[in-house]
């Protein structure tokens, strides 16, 4: 299983070439929220994306633009981005869908109406309906020109990271010769206000993972969507390859509904999961994209996993967290991460774990923290969620296994 296309929005910029310009130069992406009111928040900043008003391409509908909410402009630009990467223009191939928040802002939207005049009441059954993740993915294929089943997938913050995991498994299968598949999510004002009511943000705003004196998680948005496809048919349509998919993993953490396990329980199954499907040992792994967010029990958590999973060879793995420059992305933080160890793949390089001072004492792992040429041929990346969710992807470069 390969991936022929893939295509990215974050903070960082609006596709591809602008991420990989900005993650390889240890750029950072936070600014003042302008979406919502945060004047009663501990936090005012987060990774803010630039989303076009208008829609940016002929290829769909002022009409159909203006239905999607923002997290679907997102998801559109990115998952346009990887068909034509892919040398696609639509056609029959199922969608895997990760996301958290999906169509958020619709709901507080209906929300205020109703608590409101009765002025506008007959536009709430169509926020209702606009509001359904699945109806806004439906109407997103259906400008993109795809046609086949679709499937959500929605586990907190390992939902893209599952979505591009479950793609695997259908093509795998032989059920798919190919599945677009990702994640996304935009910030919206309850999820902003839930995270900063469980002072979980960074009061400063700056996220700063595996560092001693870490404080918190900074929220952000974006999408990364990826052409998963069998090599067969990758090739005989004569199409770029750009990795190889070797491993997947997940599993359940039972631990609470929030916090991981202390010791990175099911962080270990997913990594060692991944690792028995690609044959792989932990000295094979050139980088690990952490889940990282900044906070004092995850960091814990991951970095046990770590130690536990890669025994002896711990002091050989290089480690970072891209969370660090463009914020937690959520329901599309699995799938974007992914998409930037390709891009680590591809220029032979390593992002950074910014804002570190002083790394803790967990970190026995080479923690990168700042951007670094090195070669690279094997990633494993990881995604963790509330509710105990916890997914690892591992991309090689094509033929290294």
């Amino acid at each position: 299983m390969v991936i022929t296309g893939a295509g990215v929005i974050t903070p960082m910029g609006q596709n591809w070439a602008e991420n990989s310009s900005g993650f390889r130069a240890g750029r950072m992406a936070f600014s003042p929220v302008t979406l919502f009111d945060v004047s009663r928040q501990r936090v005012g900043t987060a990774g803010q994306a630039e989303v076009p008003e208008s829609a940016p391409y002929s290829r769909i509908s002022k009409k159909a633009w203006g239905r999607m909410d923002r997290g679907t402009r997102l998801a559109w630009i990115a998952a346009s981005e990887a068909i034509e990467s892919a040398g696609l223009s639509g056609g029959e191939m199922p969608m895997m869908v990760g996301t958290s928040a999906a169509a958020m802002p619709i709901g507080e939207s209906y929300f205020k109406q109703a608590c409101s005049t009765n002025k506008g009441r007959s536009l709430q059954f169509h926020q209702v309906e606009l509001y359904q993740a699945q109806r806004q993915m439906t109407d997103m294929a259906r400008t993109l020109g795809i046609d086949g089943p679709l499937r959500i997938v929605s586990n907190a913050c390992a939902s893209g990271a599952n979505a591009i995991g479950q793609a695997f498994h259908l093509v795998r299968s032989g059920r798919a010769d190919r599945v677009l598949a990702g994640g996304y999510d935009a910030l919206c004002q309850l999820v902003f206000c839930g995270f900063d009511a469980l002072q979980a943000l960074s009061p400063s705003g700056i996220p700063r993972p595996f560092d001693a004196a870490r404080d918190g998680l900074a929220l952000g948005e974006g999408a990364g969507f990826v052409i998963v496809e069998s090599a067969a048919s990758a090739r005989a349509r004569g199409a770029r390859i750009i990795a190889e998919i070797l491993g997947y993993g997940a599993a359940t953490d039972g631990h609470h509904l929030t916090q991981p396990h202390p010791l990175g329980d099911a962080a270990l199954i997913t990594m060692q999961a991944a690792c028995k499907m690609a044959g792989l040992e932990p000295e094979q792994i050139d980088y690990i994209n952490s889940h990282g967010t900044g906070t004092p029990l995850n960091d814990i958590a991951e970095g046990n996993a770590i130690q536990r999973w890669a025994g002896d060879a711990v002091r050989k793995i290089k480690v970072s967290s891209t969370k660090s420059s463009i914020g937690h992305l959520l329901g599309g933080a699995g799938a974007v991460e992914s998409i930037i160890s390709l891009m680590a793949m591809e220029g032979q390089w390593l992002p950074a774990s910014l804002n570190v001072r002083e790394a803790d004492e967990i970190c026995t792992f080479d923690l990168v923290r700042e951007p670094r040429e090195a070669p690279v041929s094997r990633v494993l990346t990881n995604s963790f969620g509330f509710g105990g969710a916890n997914a690892t992807l591992i991309f090689g470069k094509e033929g290294i296994v």
